[in-house]
């Protein structure tokens, strides 16, 4: 399943060099997105920026927000109903929140409980609904947000270079920040300064584990006194991308209807997760191919016995039968000559046949006023006859061996035809 990872630019902060106070944030014509493209959600098999028009196509598109875009808020989650679960966490977080709350959006942990301590997410809204509108008005449709970290344990640190905003732009100057993820939340320090030595004590330092852009590895192992695994921006991302995590929620939960939710559905189902499942219903489904298979051989088995066994009694009470074609049929019509030829009728003669019809007769009904015999079949007149009646009457017949057959306002008694052997083969395949 093709995943796609859209960066959400970061919003800019009011205190930056360059950045005035009016400024949003908000998507515009000349805005770029930065993107991951992976054919299964684990590799990176392109990388690229582009307006939101010329974003490739994936099964999945994953937006990511950067670090210092998500703040993070632990709680004991209220006990509400799920269409009031927003308004109750407003009502808890109104004066933790930097934003106003009908600004804010706010997004629960994937294992929040109701009573339990969980992690709460908060992000402008207006800034994070342009960009999903501004996405989604160009035919990309986000499946899910996520964060580029979230507190864990055990606690991660990881280095990234970022514009240092105190300097003229022309100037280049770069500075490196980590980002701390611990359980007791999420926080962007520069390296510079005194502040992340202060708010990271060395002793913790062996306990986490380090990672850096190739950038920033350099001044990372420096300041740490540690080697640092380095990971890109994009594997970070397809990192994120694989959690559990989806800030998409409440009123900004995409519409799942019709053919979309059945598509969802099946991406759902394509991802890394379900690959044991799929393989079980895989193996479950060769297996029930393969019993059916080795059932229809059994069966196709056991009627050539059948009809080997009918060959025989044929051949050895009537030798002079050579060819045998059909060993009911041939049987009956052998013994009927000997009854024949020994003076005694057959269900097919008239006799037993009036005898038959008169046994199943209807009492409400008089007695046929014309009939006629040829070939084995009895034809009575039925004018009047309601299809209760008929249905009576096919039924009494059928019991003793007879069968009958309406027509129009007649029925025809016939003796039922001797079981006739299977002409075709069961199948030997599905």
């Amino acid at each position: 399943m093709t995943v796609l990872l859209v960066q959400i630019p970061t919003r800019p902060r009011l205190q930056a060099r360059g950045v005035n106070a009016d400024a949003s944030g908000l998507p515009g014509p000349q805005t770029t997105y930065g993107y991951v493209l992976s054919r299964d959600g684990v590799a990176v098999d392109r990388v690229g920026r582009c307006a939101a028009t010329l974003l490739p196509k994936a099964q999945q598109v994953v937006a990511v927000l950067s670090d210092t875009d998500v703040a993070w808020h632990l709680i004991t989650l209220p006990k509400a109903p799920a269409s009031r679960m927003a308004a109750a966490l407003l009502g808890v977080l109104e004066e933790a929140l930097l934003d106003d709350t009908e600004h804010a959006h706010l997004a629960l942990a994937p294992d929040a409980a109701p009573g339990q301590p969980t992690w709460v997410a908060a992000i402008n809204r207006p800034w994070l609904l342009a960009h999903l509108t501004e996405l989604e008005k160009n035919q990309t449709t986000v499946d899910r947000v996520v964060p580029s970290s979230w507190p864990d344990a055990p606690a991660m640190g990881h280095f990234s270079l970022t514009k240092d905003a105190e300097q003229d732009e022309g100037d280049g100057n770069t500075l490196v920040q980590l980002t701390w993820s611990h359980p007791q939340g999420v926080a962007v320090l520069p390296l510079s300064g005194g502040l992340s030595k202060t708010l990271l004590p060395s002793s913790s330092h062996t306990d986490m584990r380090w990672s850096a852009t190739a950038a920033a590895a350099t001044q990372a192992e420096r300041w740490l006194g540690a080697p640092v695994t380095v990971l890109t921006a994009e594997q970070r991302s397809l990192q994120a991308a694989r959690t559990l995590w989806n800030l998409r929620q409440f009123d900004l939960t995409p519409s799942r209807r019709g053919s979309r939710w059945i598509l969802d559905a099946w991406r759902t189902a394509q991802g890394p997760q379900w690959r044991p499942a799929r393989i079980g219903l895989a193996v479950l489904a060769a297996a029930q191919v393969l019993g059916l298979n080795l059932w229809a051989n059994h069966l196709n088995s056991r009627l050539q016995q059948q009809r080997q066994q009918l060959t025989t009694v044929l051949q050895a009470e009537f030798p002079m039968v050579r060819a045998v074609l059909d060993a009911p049929l041939q049987m009956d019509s052998e013994v009927q000559r000997l009854r024949l030829r020994a003076g005694q009728t057959s269900s097919s003669d008239l006799e037993p046949l009036l005898v038959a019809a008169a046994s199943g007769w209807p009492g409400d009904r008089s007695p046929a006023q014309d009939m006629s015999y040829a070939a084995g079949a009895l034809t009575l007149a039925a004018s009047g006859w309601s299809p209760a009646h008929i249905d009576q009457f096919t039924s009494a017949l059928r019991a003793g061996g007879w069968r009958v057959e309406p027509q129009e306002s007649k029925v025809v008694v016939r003796a039922a035809p001797p079981m006739a052997a299977q002409t075709g083969n069961a199948r030997g395949g599905l």
